[in-house]
């Protein structure tokens, strides 16, 4: 297997969701080290949370598992039944298809920094807990839990 040179990778900062709902997420960065790996069905992400900022909108897969683990600093972690503090060397799994909403968001005053690991299910359907906001991987545009692009609003 080919060493990725994690340095040389391309820094992608802020999230893909419309306006305001990208806001809370402005300042993350993303490396896509599964991208550089070639990796098809896994997505593993080097993920940077400046303080202040979430890691995405809450929300939940329909197709595909996630997995989080803490490298550095302190993260809150926010699901449908409360909160929980992660440190460096904690980790949290999101099971596909429970309809347990969670999100990130860096509480601290230093960044902090996780990987970021889900399969690559074509057929999944992401959905925002908090907010009127959903995407298909078949896709990739946010829409209205109607179906409507927001672009049509």
């Amino acid at each position: 297997m080919p060493k990725i040179d994690v340095a040389a990778l391309p820094k992608q900062t802020g999230a893909g969701y419309p306006p305001p709902f990208d806001a809370p997420c402005a300042d993350r960065v993303r490396q896509r080290l599964g991208d550089a790996g070639g990796l098809a069905d896994l997505g593993v992400n080097l993920m940077r949370l400046p303080p202040g900022n979430w890691s995405s909108q809450r929300h939940w897969h329909t197709a595909e598992d996630e997995f989080v683990y803490v490298l550095e600093g302190e993260l809150t972690l926010v699901e449908d039944d409360g909160e929980t503090l992660l440190r460096a060397g904690d980790c949290a799994a999101f099971p596909k298809n429970t309809g347990n909403g969670h999100h990130l968001i860096n509480r601290s005053a230093a960044t902090a920094v996780y990987l970021e690991l889900g399969t690559r299910a074509p057929e999944d359907v992401t959905t925002c807990s908090d907010i009127d906001m959903m995407s298909t991987n078949a896709d990739g545009r946010f829409v209205h839990k109607d179906g409507t692009p927001y672009s049509e609003r």
